[in-house]
């Protein structure tokens, strides 16, 4: 190979590391630190009621791809179920938003991030554990939140109440989704 050139970075389906982030299982299959920054790729496994509380970063793009099951994509601009097959795209910006796993099977999901940076925060604040162990979420009490909320400030994310979303969205005016 000519130096210069970049080797193909693989993964097998069970290598990585698996950690627990708030209930789920992610496995970083690229890092930021393999692409230079330039982005990252998580899977996510997200078991049944799973999913972050609201949240907004302004300086990168987020997608998911559902391979499995299916997610409740909440944000300001409104609901949307993603199913097996969907694409979602949280661009730039800062639009608060969450996903929820609200049917009773696993929801697998591809997360890349435009630049790298939230793979980064996943590994501070999650617990190694082995693929198909599931931790139970972290407690939802005022020590845990402060602990969270410093830790994605560290990584330029605001993070918002769990029915932060339901009284924004509550305040829109009724015709407000059909302008989007």
């Amino acid at each position: 190979m000519d130096k210069g050139k970049v080797a193909p970075i693989t993964l097998g389906a069970q290598d990585g590391q698996t950690i627990s982030v708030v209930g789920g299982n992610y496995r970083v299959l690229v890092s930021g630190q393999q692409t230079g920054g330039e982005f990252a790729t998580i899977e996510m496994l997200i078991p049944a009621g799973g999913g972050p509380a609201p949240h907004a970063h302004a300086h990168f793009h987020e997608t998911f791809y559902v391979v499995e099951g299916e997610v409740e994509v909440k944000s300001e601009a409104g609901t949307y179920i993603a199913k097996k097959g969907a694409y979602v795209v949280i661009p730039k910006g800062g639009i608060i938003h969450k996903f929820q796993n609200k049917t009773d099977k696993i929801a697998n999901l591809l997360c890349t991030v435009v630049p790298a940076g939230l793979e980064a925060m996943f590994l501070a604040m999650g617990k190694p554990t082995e693929a198909g162990t599931f931790l139970p979420p972290p407690p939802i009490d005022p020590e845990g939140i402060k602990r969270m909320t410093a830790m994605a400030a560290e990584y330029v994310q605001t993070l918002y109440p769990p029915d932060f979303l339901g009284y924004v969205i509550a305040l829109l005016p009724d015709d407000f989704l059909q302008v989007f």
